[in-house]
């Protein structure tokens, strides 16, 4: 790995040393400079629900936009890390119908999985096989190196008594456990992985127990995915549009 990346934190930050303690003006993300991180992060507690809405959808278009790590990333997913046990968070935010369930928390339990996911070892091969060095790009460093410091308080969330939240948790378990340091974790993850997403009513989170547990190279007897007649059934519309109504393509299966 590079040495331009500083060393990840022997520990656990609290959020507001994270916030303090981070130089956002010398960091960018997919507009620019990173000096509104700060305002956005705090909002993700804001008791305003469209201020929460609105600081979550930064996270995904502006610091995660396009699956893509940014010098901000990494500092901000630290900060989202330390404030998920915050019971603020179990506050609700806006979602449309393609979203899966939830109150912030699952909402920032599903970013940090997205995250970890473009920076454990999957994504370095893809880096590879695309003619890039993973250890030359210094977002996945970052990143990289604070993989080991976002199990703890993840897998914590795999026994919350919310149900969107423990589905949440163990999805963004899998790609943590994805990497070298920590893919002996793996074993552990197999009930929850089988019990938590293998039954949900999201056939998203069951689709995702078959493949993991595939990739796993587990048995998947019994796991039932999506069906994709039933989605058909439910989602085309009854009808078709009235005159000069145009036809609404969210509301079409996604193939």
């Amino acid at each position: 790995m590079t040495d331009d990346a500083a060393p990840a934190p022997a520990s656990l930050p609290c959020p507001a040393e994270v916030l303090a303690g981070t130089p956002w003006s010398n960091l960018s993300h997919s507009m620019g400079a990173a000096t509104d991180v700060p305002l956005n992060l705090e909002r993700l507690l804001d008791s305003d629900r469209r201020r929460r809405t609105g600081a979550l959808d930064f996270l995904h278009h502006v610091v995660h936009h396009q699956n893509t790590l940014y010098e901000a990333t990494a500092p901000t997913a630290l900060y989202v890390v330390g404030i998920l046990a915050d019971p603020r968070t179990l506050r609700p935010i806006d979602r449309s119908r393609q979203d899966l369930p939830g109150p912030m928390r699952a909402a920032l339990l599903g970013w940090l999985g997205a995250v970890a996911g473009e920076a454990n070892d999957t994504a370095a091969d893809a880096f590879r096989r695309h003619g890039f060095r993973p250890e030359e790009h210094l977002p996945f460093v970052q990143m990289n190196r604070l993989l080991p410091l976002l199990l703890g308080p993840v897998e914590a969330h795999t026994r919350d008594p919310d149900l969107s939240v423990r589905e949440a948790a163990v999805a963004a378990c899998i790609p943590l456990v994805d990497d070298a340091r920590l893919r002996h974790r793996r074993t552990a993850m197999l009930p929850p992985v089988r019990q938590v997403l293998g039954a949900s009513a999201q056939w998203q989170y069951r689709e995702r127990a078959i493949d993991t547990l595939q990739e796993w190279d587990e048995d998947t007897t019994g796991l039932v995915g999506r069906d994709p007649w039933a989605f058909i059934d439910a989602d085309l519309p009854r009808r078709g549009p009235g005159p000069g109504r145009p036809v609404d393509r969210s509301e079409e299966p996604p193939f």
